[in-house]
């Protein structure tokens, strides 16, 4: 029966109906959804790693086991779980090991664009890029078979209007294949220099035989136009943008293996063309592997590398009329993000800023605390990078530095990664004050379990990771728990901890207010008649609160009753 899926939900479909039967993940807009979808599926077991580098080499060791399985991640992660990455490469594999990775051009939820098709390249494995839900469920279940029969990792390669955008599919029967035996052999799996030098033929030899492959695969595909004053080649959502832009006007060569590519193809389909054009989002990719081929080709002096493209776009760099929506009379005013109301880290972020620190960022919902009025963050690089930054900054800061410098990161992140740079805090003897935001969940991405929270990917009891038994188990012997919601608390706390003379760890800990088990006491109510109008309520950016002909009012769908507000107010205003 046909259906209307999102591309993750999709891709999970494809892993259900392929037989795979081990899935590990860290969450990452835009691919977090493929493995929660996965693990509705009872007959797949699935996880969240603490990060894509595990997760990855658990997904191998689950392959080389003989048990097909798949790990996701978007793309920053992909740059997480290179190391193994690269070297799966060459070990190659057991059972069949697809590798989801899920691009964010436009930048909806990323600290930035990146395109994956490089990882394929570089490190010289295969990569399918579907173009909608039906070809996203064939291209997992195809990627089993390729893994399989060139002794290869696969990835798949979504992208975020692939993956939250539905389309029809239908649905098959799940197919388990019989469990491939393990067997020892040193020269395959053992990646010490002298196996890796006999393997880096094979791998060499991979890639040429998929080369050939890609000449006749169906899923490049030659579709023929009305027009052949122009060709396109094109791949995954930008497909869809021609094809919407112009219909059949133009022949297509669409390319559902985008590395590596074909050869042969595609310099017969630039001799059936005058013009040959590349439409593709972010970089150069399909176009530089033209002009290797010594073609004369169209691309990035049409399209830009920045951002996503559209069918409007297309349309007009191409030549033809693009469509016009009808502008509005009135300016529809912008609506920056903001954190929650209620949020247990606004309060914190407020602290630090009138506290006139130095803050090194992380990434998480908790970034928000870098946008006015709060305009607490300094930094945010990546992952984990808040505590390592911290680190630096402190050794290589003038003296004083180490009191007025902090690193915030969440529970999710600060076992991803942030762990590590502490480790390092702690080693190398930096007086540095490091701030975990313990909101008891990973929150950006959705509310995901973490190591942290006491359950697992479907719900269940698991062990939970102690933060401040961690903490003091790599060599923080200050660490000390605070609530965010009392202020005066908290600003005690990182005065007292900035003014020590060794490393030291503040857990703020308060859960999501959007939780659903979080029980709130209610709205907070404003009293016109002591409101003075200073608007010292307004300086911590809660949504809940605006300005009414002069004075405060509490929107009391909004608020949760966390009581922050109360505290700025000098006059007894709010209650």
């Amino acid at each position: 029966m046909k259906t209307l899926m999102l591309g993750n939900e999709a891709v999970a479909r494809g892993l259900y109906e392929a037989g795979c039967c081990f899935v590990s993940s860290y969450p990452g807009t835009p691919s977090t959804e493929i493995t929660e979808y996965a693990a509705k599926y009872e007959e797949l077991y699935a996880e969240w790693a603490p990060n894509e580098k595990v997760a990855l080499e658990a997904a191998l060791g689950a392959a080389l086991a003989g048990r097909r399985s798949f790990c996701g991640m978007k793309h920053v992660g992909l740059n997480v779980a290179a190391d193994p990455l690269f070297t799966a490469s060459y070990t190659g594999v057991n059972a069949g090991l697809l590798i989801g990775v899920a691009d964010d051009a436009g930048m909806h939820s990323s600290q930035n664009e990146q395109d994956s098709r490089h990882y394929a390249q570089a490190a010289k494995l295969p990569m399918l890029e579907p173009s909608d839900s039906a070809e996203a469920i064939a291209f997992a279940k195809l990627g089993y078979e390729l893994s399989e029969k060139f002794d290869t990792p696969v990835l798949i390669k979504m992208c975020t209007r692939v993956s939250h955008s539905q389309s029809v599919v239908e649905p098959g029967e799940r197919v388990v294949p019989e469990r491939r035996k393990y067997e020892k052999n040193p020269a395959k799996y053992i990646m010490m220099p002298a196996n890796a030098k006999r393997r880096h033929p094979m791998v060499e030899a991979r890639t040429e035989a998929l080369t050939e492959w890609a000449e006749t695969a169906e899923i490049n595909r030659l579709e023929p136009g009305e027009d052949a004053s122009v060709g396109i080649i094109t791949s995954s959502t930008c497909y869809q943008y021609v094809k919407e832009a112009f219909g059949d006007t133009y022949p297509v060569l669409k390319l559902g293996m985008i590395w590596p590519m074909p050869v042969r193809k595609i310099k017969d389909f630039a001799g059936t063309v005058k013009k040959l054009i590349v439409v593709e989002e972010l970089d150069g990719f399909i176009e530089t592997h033209c002009r290797n081929l010594g073609l004369t080709v169209s691309g990035k002096e049409l399209f830009s590398n920045i951002g996503e493209l559209g069918q409007n776009l297309v349309k007009e760099k191409l030549g033809g009329e693009a469509q016009r929506g009808v502008l509005l009379d009135e300016t529809i005013p912008a609506r920056p993000p903001v954190m929650c109301a209620g949020c247990p880290h606004r309060s914190i972020f407020y602290v630090l800023k009138k506290l006139k620190l130095t803050v090194m960022g992380d990434i998480g919902c908790y970034t928000l605390g870098a946008v006015a009025p709060l305009g607490a963050i300094d930094t945010t690089v990546c992952m984990g990078a808040s505590v390592s930054g911290l680190h630096g900054f402190v050794k290589a800061g003038e003296e004083g530095t180490a009191g007025r410098t902090v690193a915030v990161i969440g529970d999710s992140t600060f076992i991803h990664s942030g762990v590590t740079g502490l480790i390092n805090i702690a080693y190398n003897e930096s007086n540095a004050t490091v701030i975990i935001l313990d909101n008891s969940i990973t929150g950006m991405t959705g509310h995901q379990q973490n190591p942290t929270t006491g359950y697992n990917l479907k719900g269940d009891p698991c062990t939970k990771i102690d933060l401040e038994s961690l903490c003091h188990a790599v060599g923080i012997r200050r660490v000390r728990v605070v609530d965010p919601y009392d202020m005066e608390t908290c600003k005690a706390a990182i005065t007292e901890e900035l003014s020590a003379d060794e490393p030291s760890v503040i857990i703020s800990r308060r859960p999501c207010a959007l939780l659903k088990y979080v029980k709130h006491p209610g709205p907070i109510c404003s009293d016109s008649e002591k409101c003075k109008g200073c608007k010292a309520c307004m300086n911590i950016g809660c949504p809940a609160i605006s300005m009414e002909n002069g004075k405060a009012k509490i929107d009391d769908t909004l608020c949760v009753g966390c009581g922050v507000c109360k505290q700025l107010c000098k006059f007894d205003a709010l209650r």
